[in-house]
């Protein structure tokens, strides 16, 4: 079994966290923010409570689950010398994630692999970063972490044959389902999934119909289980709107370009489930949606 390194503690990173403890990795979980780490733990030990109460889970391996994982807030203090794979899953900017590659290179051993969970951002610019861009790969998991099996792997131009079996092979041992892309802004998943949220959007903003006419066509018509504006409140606005100008500055394509109404929420701090309100709107601190928000 590895040594993981996790960095970022949010709802990617603590689904990281989890599926790796729960598979015997030691993980080590880094976050500059202390709550954020506490939360992460808190959240971690509530779905592996799920797990058990289903029967999917015995409480001695929720207790072991737990002890693998490691809290740091400085990478300088996790043991990150000793990893062999730190997965990166920090806010989708780019200057943040070159510069945490930078600082991994320094600090993580000649032959420790990089992994970036980006959903749009080209690992061949993220490994530039570094001294050691064949050992920099996408590791693009899917949300919820626990739940989703897909695990897309993105290579970037110098990543290595080695570093992309040993990745693959990583993935089906969390019990995940690996997919290998090439690096184009978006690569798969969200180069199909962000045009078609961002045409919702459009479909709302035109007038076309109202939020919850518009999620129950694609539920009821197409057998999406969430609608897309639903979903892209999941995700946050924000990050939707971050990979739309990935892909409209990556391509140079104005399909791509960003709904007017998702720059407008975003700008006034309407994300979706993390700040209460999107397309709809969400009881304080939960995913339960209350009720359409004042869209028509």
């Amino acid at each position: 079994m590895s040594h993981i390194a996790v960095i970022g503690a949010g709802t990617m990173g603590n689904g990281i966290a989890h599926v790796c403890a729960m598979n015997g990795h030691t993980v080590s979980l880094i976050d500059l923010n202390r709550d954020m780490l506490d939360k992460a733990i808190a959240t971690i030990s509530g779905n592996l409570d799920r797990m058990i109460k289903k029967e999917l889970l015995t409480p001695e391996q929720k207790h072991a689950a737990l002890a693998n994982i490691g809290t740091f807030q400085k990478i300088e203090d996790a043991g990150i010398e000793l990893v062999d794979v730190a997965i990166e899953a920090a806010t989708e900017n780019v200057e943040i994630k070159l510069k945490l590659f930078s600082l991994l290179d320094k600090e993580c051993k000649p032959d420790a692999i990089l992994a970036s969970n980006t959903s749009s951002i080209s690992i061949t610019k993220i490994a530039a970063a570094t001294n050691r861009p064949d050992k920099v790969i996408g590791m693009h998991f899917m949300n919820p972490v626990p739940v989703m099996k897909l695990v897309e792997i993105i290579r970037g131009y110098a990543t290595s044959e080695q570093t992309t079996r040993y990745i693959v092979e990583l993935s089906k041992q969390l019990g995940k389902i690996p997919v290998e892309a090439n690096d184009y802004p978006g690569f798969v998943a969200n180069r199909i999934l962000m045009p078609m949220i961002n045409e919702a959007i459009c479909s709302l903003y035109e007038g076309v119909a109202g939020v919850a006419e518009i999620d129950t066509v694609m539920k009821l018509g197409m057998a999406h289980p969430m609608g897309p504006l639903q979903l892209a409140d999941f995700i946050g606005l924000d990050v939707c709107l971050s990979i739309l100008r990935v892909l409209h500055d990556g391509f140079g394509n104005p399909k791509y370009a960003p709904c007017p109404l998702l720059v407008n929420m975003v700008t006034a701090g309407k994300l979706g489930v993390k700040s209460g309100e999107g397309f709809y709107t969400y009881a304080a601190g939960s995913k339960e949606l209350v009720v359409a928000s004042r869209f028509k």
